[in-house]
Protein backbone atom coordinates (compact mmCIF):
# COMPACT_ATOMS: atom_id res chain seq x y z
CA UNK A 1 0.00 0.00 0.00
CA UNK A 2 1.76 3.61 -0.88
CA UNK A 3 0.06 7.22 -0.63
CA UNK A 4 1.16 10.02 -2.99
CA UNK A 5 0.77 13.74 -1.39
CA UNK A 6 -1.88 15.02 -3.26
CA UNK A 7 -2.26 18.61 -2.01
CA UNK A 8 -2.40 21.16 0.94
CA UNK A 9 -5.33 23.15 1.89
CA UNK A 10 -5.02 26.98 3.11
CA UNK A 11 -8.25 28.82 3.84
CA UNK A 12 -8.13 32.54 2.50
CA UNK A 13 -9.95 35.52 2.53
CA UNK A 14 -9.63 37.43 -0.27
CA UNK A 15 -9.43 34.53 -3.38
CA UNK A 16 -8.55 36.79 -6.02
CA UNK A 17 -6.11 38.29 -4.06
CA UNK A 18 -4.18 35.50 -2.99
CA UNK A 19 -4.97 33.39 -6.68
CA UNK A 20 -2.83 36.99 -8.02
CA UNK A 21 -0.16 36.97 -4.96
CA UNK A 22 0.87 32.84 -5.94
CA UNK A 23 0.76 33.93 -9.53
CA UNK A 24 2.93 36.74 -9.12
CA UNK A 25 5.48 35.52 -6.55
CA UNK A 26 6.04 32.36 -7.24
CA UNK A 27 4.17 31.47 -10.88
CA UNK A 28 1.82 28.88 -9.73
CA UNK A 29 -1.69 28.90 -12.03
CA UNK A 30 -5.10 27.78 -11.09
CA UNK A 31 -5.82 24.06 -12.55
CA UNK A 32 -9.16 23.03 -11.00
CA UNK A 33 -11.24 24.78 -9.50
CA UNK A 34 -14.88 23.98 -7.33
CA UNK A 35 -17.46 26.74 -6.65
CA UNK A 36 -20.22 24.39 -3.87
CA UNK A 37 -23.95 25.06 -5.38
CA UNK A 38 -24.86 27.36 -2.50
CA UNK A 39 -21.78 29.84 -3.23
CA UNK A 40 -20.62 28.99 0.60
CA UNK A 41 -17.40 27.57 -0.67
CA UNK A 42 -15.08 28.24 -3.37
CA UNK A 43 -11.62 25.73 -3.78
CA UNK A 44 -8.89 26.41 -6.47
CA UNK A 45 -5.72 24.34 -6.79
CA UNK A 46 -3.12 25.75 -8.11
CA UNK A 47 0.29 24.27 -9.16
CA UNK A 48 3.71 24.92 -9.91
CA UNK A 49 3.00 23.20 -13.30
CA UNK A 50 6.01 20.66 -12.93
CA UNK A 51 4.95 18.37 -9.76
CA UNK A 52 1.79 16.81 -8.50
CA UNK A 53 1.45 18.69 -5.36
CA UNK A 54 -1.09 21.21 -5.53
CA UNK A 55 -2.53 23.93 -2.70
CA UNK A 56 -6.12 24.14 -2.38
CA UNK A 57 -6.85 27.87 -1.74
CA UNK A 58 -10.28 27.86 0.30
CA UNK A 59 -12.72 30.91 0.35
CA UNK A 60 -15.76 30.07 2.81
CA UNK A 61 -18.31 32.86 2.19
CA UNK A 62 -19.32 33.31 5.65
CA UNK A 63 -15.85 33.79 6.99
CA UNK A 64 -15.29 38.01 7.49
CA UNK A 65 -12.55 37.98 10.13
CA UNK A 66 -8.62 36.45 9.68
CA UNK A 67 -7.58 33.56 10.02
CA UNK A 68 -5.99 32.48 13.14
CA UNK A 69 -2.40 30.85 12.45
CA UNK A 70 -1.60 30.49 16.03
CA UNK A 71 2.46 30.83 16.59
CA UNK A 72 2.33 30.26 12.35
CA UNK A 73 5.22 27.45 13.07
CA UNK A 74 4.16 25.28 9.92
CA UNK A 75 4.42 26.52 6.30
CA UNK A 76 5.16 25.34 2.77
CA UNK A 77 8.67 24.93 0.92
CA UNK A 78 9.25 25.78 -2.58
CA UNK A 79 12.77 25.55 -4.20
CA UNK A 80 14.05 28.54 -6.32
CA UNK A 81 15.81 27.44 -9.50
CA UNK A 82 16.96 31.14 -9.48
CA UNK A 83 17.38 31.97 -5.90
CA UNK A 84 18.83 35.50 -6.60
CA UNK A 85 15.97 36.55 -9.03
CA UNK A 86 13.80 34.86 -6.51
CA UNK A 87 14.95 36.76 -3.67
CA UNK A 88 15.29 40.62 -6.17
CA UNK A 89 11.63 39.71 -7.09
CA UNK A 90 10.18 38.91 -3.14
CA UNK A 91 12.25 42.21 -2.39
CA UNK A 92 10.30 44.08 -5.08
CA UNK A 93 7.32 42.91 -4.05
CA UNK A 94 7.95 43.69 0.02
CA UNK A 95 6.90 39.94 0.94
CA UNK A 96 10.30 38.93 2.43
CA UNK A 97 9.38 38.79 6.41
CA UNK A 98 12.11 36.82 7.45
CA UNK A 99 15.50 35.91 6.15
CA UNK A 100 18.34 33.21 7.64
CA UNK A 101 21.30 33.85 5.77
CA UNK A 102 23.26 31.36 7.92
CA UNK A 103 20.95 29.00 6.50
CA UNK A 104 20.74 30.36 2.87
CA UNK A 105 16.72 30.64 3.16
CA UNK A 106 14.26 33.30 3.29
CA UNK A 107 10.11 33.43 4.04
CA UNK A 108 8.01 34.82 2.40
CA UNK A 109 4.26 36.15 3.58
CA UNK A 110 1.12 35.70 1.81
CA UNK A 111 -1.76 38.13 1.61
CA UNK A 112 -3.40 35.95 4.70
CA UNK A 113 -0.22 35.70 6.75
CA UNK A 114 0.84 31.67 5.73
CA UNK A 115 5.02 31.84 5.39
CA UNK A 116 6.34 30.11 2.69
CA UNK A 117 9.51 29.06 2.69
CA UNK A 118 11.71 29.81 -0.43
CA UNK A 119 15.27 27.64 -0.54
CA UNK A 120 17.56 27.72 -2.94
CA UNK A 121 18.17 24.60 -5.19
CA UNK A 122 20.85 22.57 -4.08
CA UNK A 123 23.35 20.03 -5.90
Amino acid sequence: MGFTIAHTNINVLDLEKSLAFYKDALGMDVVRRKESKDGSFTLAYISDGSSAHQIELTWLRDKGTPYDLGDNESHIAFIADDFDAAHALHSEMGCICYENTDMGIYFIEDPDGYWLEIVPKRA
